[in-house]
């Protein structure tokens, strides 16, 4: 059912749940929430006959609150994805819940053990990822059971009630917004969501090409359109900006425009904005260490490996994975090679060794669902046992990653890092050590 006034429009379904990877730190695994929205929610809701929005896709002038309130309030259909327990899906949950009382579908990943006392008594609709992924039978099975449950209370006569609140508080009437209609509310950018959803299209396809300038033009467009008019909040930094500002660093220090110095230093800028330094966003901590990795490769400035290793290791710790592990791993040799202290080299190297062994471990349970991850997931593995000295493993695993190579690119890194490696390896800290009858 439309909302009054907008009958010869589209009914809107506002998705409320959180962007890019999240850290699931009941699990310790990393979520995908990008692949969820439009792999299955976005699609199921389109296939409903809906028109799906989420807040990263309204280009809004001034603060997002008031346009993503307005949605909440007046969507014909709220799906919210609880997905990590993200604290802004509850909160935005539970404003629903109180505005409205049916047309609410709550969503979530199967790992989620307990679910909050209040929610106790509600439907969560549960689906599983595959690392940080979704595989394609389960993207399709629960896409058409969210299609179908849309459905259902789009077309249910009487409407039921979902929301705790009014189940519990009978009396209780929603309120009315009288000085606008709900068309003012339902397209508060006029369509901006699609033109949003348009360019962020447009910035994959210039990712694939490698065509990183076109990429960082469409993201700087994007971010502009995003925070023009804002009132400046020191220190505080949306959740929706926050993963453009991400996915701009990364397209500006792949660019090396106008140099790659200039690049780094200017995506470093970009990144800064995010607090690194106390940052729990596992995002935002591989991207700062990528950067002071390149920018070590560069200056030779210890302070850039330091940052980079203090970066990797907190990406690593909080979310377990394999890139920010054999990367944290790569840089202690890195590291160890320089230090003067031969106890504090031995250290860094012996370090390494241990994250390379869990770095195995973390692969071996990876069970990769694109021609990338299943690439890196073989070359990383490679990596970590010529970085412990199996030799043969290592060869075995690089074989088999450089059969299925996605891009050329890909291979010329994997292959200069272990390269590297070994060389660090044949200088290695342990010469330090003298054993009876000989020396390391």
């Amino acid at each position: 059912m439309n909302a009054p006034g907008v009958s010869a429009t589209k009914a809107t379904c506002f998705v409320v749940m959180g962007f890019g990877k999240k850290t699931d730190f009941e699990t310790g695994r990393t979520l995908d929430l990008d692949k969820s929205y439009f792999n299955m929610i976005k699609p199921a809701v389109e296939d409903a006959g809906l028109r799906c929005v989420r807040a990263d896709e309204i280009v809004h002038s001034g603060v997002i609150d008031k346009p993503m309130y307005e949605q909440i309030l007046h969507a014909d259909l709220v799906v919210a994805d609880i997905s990590t327990s993200n604290k802004n899906a509850l909160y935005e949950l539970g404003i629903r819940h109180a505005l409205r009382p049916y047309t609410t579908i709550v969503i979530g990943e199967d790992s989620i053990k307990t679910f909050p006392f209040d929610l106790s008594h509600v439907v969560v609709r549960q689906y599983r990822h595959l690392g940080e992924d979704i595989g394609v039978s389960e993207a399709t099975r629960f896409r058409e059971a969210l299609t179908n449950a849309l459905r259902e209370i789009m077309n249910r006569e009487p409407r039921q009630n979902d929301s705790p609140v009014y189940t519990v508080l009978s009396d209780l009437s929603p309120p009315v917004v009288q000085t606008k209609t709900n068309a003012d509310f339902l397209h508060p950018a006029s369509g901006g969501w699609e033109v949003h959803s348009v360019l962020i299209g447009q910035v994959n396809q210039a990712q694939k090409r490698d065509d990183f300038l076109t990429a960082k033009a469409l993201l700087t467009s994007i971010r502009a359109a995003m925070s023009h008019s804002q009132p400046a909040q020191q220190g505080f930094v949306s959740t929706e900006e926050a993963s453009i500002i991400q996915r701009l660093a990364l397209v500006t220090y792949k660019s090396k425009h106008p140099t790659e110095a200039d690049a780094l230093a200017e995506a470093r800028a970009l990144l800064a904005g995010l607090n690194p330094e106390t940052s729990n966003d596992t995002e935002t901590l591989g991207l700062w260490g990528a950067v002071h990795k390149r920018l070590w490769d560069i200056s030779k400035t210890t302070r850039d490996l330091d940052e980079a290793i203090r970066s990797y290791e907190r990406g690593f710790y909080l979310r377990n994975d394999y890139y920010n592990g054999i990367n944290l791993a790569y840089l202690l040799n890195v590291r160890a090679g320089i230090l003067q202290s031969p106890a504090e080299a031995i250290t860094d190297f012996i370090q390494a060794e241990r994250i390379r062994r869990e770095v195995i471990s973390i692969c071996k349970k990876t069970c990769p669902t694109t021609p990338d991850e299943t690439y890196w997931v073989r070359a990383t593995t490679a990596e970590a046992y010529f970085g412990i000295g199996d030799d043969t493993q290592g060869e075995r695993f690089l074989k088999d990653a450089l059969e299925v190579t996605p891009a050329v690119w890909m291979k010329s890194t994997t292959e200069d890092q272990i390269q590297r490696l070994k060389a660090l390896r044949a200088n290695s800290p342990l010469r330090y050590i003298a054993f009876e009858g000989g020396s390391a």
